[in-house]
């Protein structure tokens, strides 16, 4: 009872402290949740981080509180999937009312709209780092390369909607593996770790 208790509280107190420092949407927590899970914990690892991204973003609702709820779920089950939840709503909510109190008093300001202007341009980079970490496991060969830049353009040009994106991603995935096994061509779904220096193979 203590050690599930224990968990609860460990799984609030995590996505209680992300939670005040996802400006920018859900995927800003990703190098938190890399952090938090993968480097400090060790429950997860980025292909499983990528794997609850996707999730996230498929199901309807914000994608960090999908996020805080699937992981929660997975280790604690019911109890840690509304503890998760808490743990992201709870500050967030406090967070916006202060926020819209002081956009209302002091939008005019030109400190409050350059320390805005920093904050979206810091947003940008927490992105991109998300993106580049996720595609060191999602990007597996030619294949997903060539899907991920189609994908990209296709939103870029035709402005394809996200979930529509994910789907279609979703779709021709299961045409690529289905090509190859018919071809006799090896299929990857996980990236090949390399062993580390200092260490033989095998």
């Amino acid at each position: 009872m203590k050690s599930k208790l224990k968990l609860l509280i460990v799984l609030f107190w995590i996505f209680f402290k992300i939670a005040p420092v996802t400006f920018g949407g859900g995927y800003a927590m990703i190098p938190l949740i890399e952090r938090q899970f993968v480097h400090k914990k060790q429950w997860l690892n980025m292909k499983d981080v990528s794997d609850i991204f996707a999730l996230s973003g498929t199901a309807p609702g914000a994608i960090a509180v999908n996020c805080a709820t699937f992981i929660g779920y997975r280790f604690g089950g019911v109890l840690g999937a509304i503890a998760a939840l808490a743990g992201v709503l709870f500050p967030t909510v406090i967070i916006v009312c202060f926020l819209s109190i002081f956009f209302i008093l002091f939008k005019d300001n030109s400190y409050f709209e350059s320390a805005f202007l920093g904050i979206r341009a810091a947003v940008v980079a927490l992105i991109l780092y998300a993106a580049i970490e996720i595609s060191k496991t999602a990007l597996l060969d030619k294949s997903t390369f060539i899907l991920c830049a189609g994908m990209v353009v296709m939103m870029l040009v035709f402005h394809l909607h996200p979930i529509i994106a994910i789907f279609l991603g979703a779709l021709f995935g299961i045409m690529i593996v289905k090509v190859k096994k018919r071809l006799g061509i090896a299929v990857r779904l996980e990236k090949i770790q390399e062993p580390q220096k200092g260490k033989r193979a095998g």
